[in-house]
């Protein structure tokens, strides 16, 4: 295959993460796959969470197209997305669960209107602790906090975490 065409589909994957990012987040995780996600929407008592099998579960599609690609003779089309996939992966373990969430202690301070903005999304998704009534599922794109606050304030104090401290 062309290489400028595998760069081509390598970026579409990466991009096209996103939008299945969201729909895995919002109608999965936060549906049916609730079981496992409603720890990521409480206070830590450890390291782990039930939620990082979510990580594992979103590998395995990766590791198949790049061991296709690479090992199985599928062709290169197959290694292009398995890697887009595992970029996506990467962007949203450094962003979400370092950055955001500070699994691995850093000293990073947002200063880009695009991070303040991703960060601020992402904490206002967790300021509901239920399933129902939460905004903001993507990773990498999300409206304004304006938007989510309102969205939030429509929704009424059902499922929003009561304050600490």
């Amino acid at each position: 295959m062309n290489v400028v065409l595998l760069i081509l589909l390598y970026v579409a994957t990466v991009i096209g993460m996103e939008a299945f990012a969201y729909a895995m987040h919002r109608w999965v995780m936060h549906g049916l796959g609730w079981f496992l996600h409603a720890s990521h929407h409480r206070p830590r008592t450890g390291y782990w969470e039930w939620n990082d099998l979510y990580f594992v579960i979103f590998a395995l599609p990766s590791i198949l197209m790049l061991a296709g690609g690479v090992r199985w003779g599928w062709g290169d089309w197959a290694t292009a997305i398995g890697a887009g996939i595992a970029t996506y992966g990467m962007i949203y373990l450094i962003f979400h669960d370092v950055m955001v969430h500070g699994r691995v202690p850093h000293r990073y301070v947002p200063r880009s209107a695009y991070m303040k903005r991703i960060m601020q999304a992402h904490r206002l998704h967790h300021v509901v602790e239920t399933k129902e009534g939460t905004v903001s599922f993507g990773f990498i794109v999300a409206p304004p906090p304006e938007v989510l606050k309102a969205r939030l304030a429509a929704n009424g104090k059902a499922g929003v975490r009561a304050p600490t401290g």
